[in-house]
């Protein structure tokens, strides 16, 4: 059974989707069966895998709203043979309202994700920068969440409220529903804020953020532009080792098998 993560954060500009791709395709570097949920309507991470969102005729919109079946929607990305990708599109902005009256609207995604778990090690949703319906359905859906924090000024503004609903998820909608980690992002080793929102962030949640900090890259910025992750556009940047030491960090804690044929117990994979 494969694991579902999700990268929400209701402030923008703090690397979510760049997170969401770069840790997927990384995830799938390393082998595992990865895919990448685009649940955002600005559709960035459809087009940071390589499509044009003009084109896509279904996405996770009409899996939620109409009921089509995932799996006729997924898309094998030509960036890596591990990677697939459900799409979004700009029609999702009209999904909360369209939504709004429908029975047990919360558990939308969790619906249509629920036959893919099997077939995936990894699910990697990418939320909107917002606390609405779709993010309230990817944090439903998900067994753990990805917080990233960018590492400035106001790093922890909003922070609370994005936990205070995980909170209110967690006790009405998801209990399994766990923090994977907080995740730093933007770091800048020369500037002294840099340094002194780690270490804020670090003494605030200690043991809930992730030892992996993601620097400002310029390969990071450029790589979606060509409509492929870092770890295609350059292999050897900071921003690259960075996202795929994330992925081996995330891995080490769930101890997920590369090879779908293993059937030992998960402590005999560990080594």
């Amino acid at each position: 059974m494969g694991k579902i993560i999700a990268v929400a954060n209701q402030k923008g500009g703090v690397g979510k989707t760049t997170s969401s791709i770069n840790l997927a395709a990384s995830l799938a570097a390393l082998e595992y069966r990865t895919l990448l949920v685009d649940a955002d309507p600005q559709a960035n991470a459809t087009s940071g895998v390589g499509f044009d969102p003009k084109d896509i005729q279904n996405s996770i919109y009409e899996c939620m709203v109409d009921g089509i079946n995932a799996q006729d929607i997924i898309l094998n990305t030509q960036v890596l043979p591990h990677l697939d990708l459900m799409p979004s599109h700009i029609d999702l902005v009209g999904a909360e309202v369209e939504m709004i009256n429908l029975p047990n609207r919360e558990e939308k995604m969790k619906d249509a994700l629920r036959p893919l778990v099997d077939q995936y090690d990894f699910i990697i949703i990418d939320c909107s920068p917002s606390l609405g319906l779709i993010t309230v359905n990817a944090l439903t859906a998900a067994h753990s969440v990805i917080v990233p924090v960018q590492c400035e000024y106001f790093a922890l503004e909003g922070l609370g409220k994005l936990l205070n609903t995980i909170k209110i998820i967690q006790s009405r909608l998801n209990e399994e529903l766990e923090i994977e980690g907080i995740l730093l992002t933007m770091y800048d080793v020369r500037l002294r804020l840099s340094n002194q929102v780690v270490e804020e962030v670090k003494l605030h949640f200690q043991q809930l953020v992730f030892d992996t900090i993601i620097p400002r890259n310029v390969k990071l910025s450029e790589s979606p532009s060509f409509g492929i992750p870092v770890l295609l556009h350059d292999a050897e940047s900071k921003g690259s080792i960075s996202y795929l030491n994330l992925a081996r960090e995330i891995v080490e804690k769930n101890i997920v098998s590369a090879d779908p044929e293993q059937e030992q117990p998960a402590e005999d994979t560990a080594a």
